[in-house]
């Protein structure tokens, strides 16, 4: 496994893995929040848009593919990431993202199944997802109280990964980790964040950069396919 553990920014990974590639973007909308990301200019599939030769677009949710389609965007397809057999488009991509999406799925093994028929020898699917062992998602834990009830969690996750799980998990499907890493907060998120909490993120990371925010898996199909 290629540069085991090495801390990286997740979006400028994720343009230099899309530079000059067919790509296919999973969750390309961020809807609810597709809108806000476009005026505040941090939707990803805008950045890999500017990088990536050819791109296209998976998602579920048609208000946020419409609100794309109105702003010009192109080869979008509505998509239930657990039901790909069921999507029209028939092509295989250099670089399959999947960003932050993982954690979402109550059956993430029929999906790494099913995105394999867009995959070819030679295909890197991209996994980003939150880390496990975050120290900051700690710490916030922490001062909540409420008798524990009370999560630093997204509302539609049902899942945590870390570097030991997201491998079995890809192992089981059939597929290889070629490359595993972290990730750290990002300047875009930063300034949203309490200075306390930056600050606990960054001592954390310093001290062990597998505390960090989240995790990224590089992974092809296994030779044996």
């Amino acid at each position: 496994m290629e540069n085991e553990f090495e801390l990286v920014h997740r979006v400028k990974f994720i343009k230099q893995a899309c530079s000059g590639k067919k790509v296919l973007h999973l969750g390309c909308t961020d809807y609810p929040y597709t809108e806000k990301a476009l005026e505040n200019n941090m939707l990803l599939h805008l950045e890999i848009q500017k990088v990536a030769e050819r791109l296209y677009g998976f998602d579920f949710d048609q208000k946020g593919i419409d609100i794309l389609e109105q702003a010009g965007v192109k080869n979008l397809y509505r998509a239930d990431l657990e039901k790909l057999e069921q999507v029209s488009l028939k092509e295989t991509f250099d670089v399959i993202i999947a960003g932050e999406m993982i954690e979402h799925l109550s059956n993430p093994g029929l999906f790494l199944r099913g995105i394999q028929r867009f995959m070819h020898a030679q295909t890197n699917l991209v996994i980003t997802t939150i880390n496990a062992y975050s120290a900051l998602r700690f710490f916030i834990y922490g001062l909540r109280g409420r008798g524990g009830k009370n999560e630093p969690v997204h509302p539609d996750h049902v899942a945590y990964y870390s570097y030991k799980t997201l491998s079995l998990v890809l192992e089981r499907e059939n597929l290889q980790v070629k490359k595993f890493l972290f990730y750290d907060i990002g300047a875009e998120h930063r300034q949203f964040n309490r200075r306390i909490f930056n600050f606990v993120n960054d001592v954390s990371v310093k001290f062990s950069p597998q505390l960090c925010d989240g995790v990224i898996a590089v992974c092809g199909l296994s030779k044996s396919e």
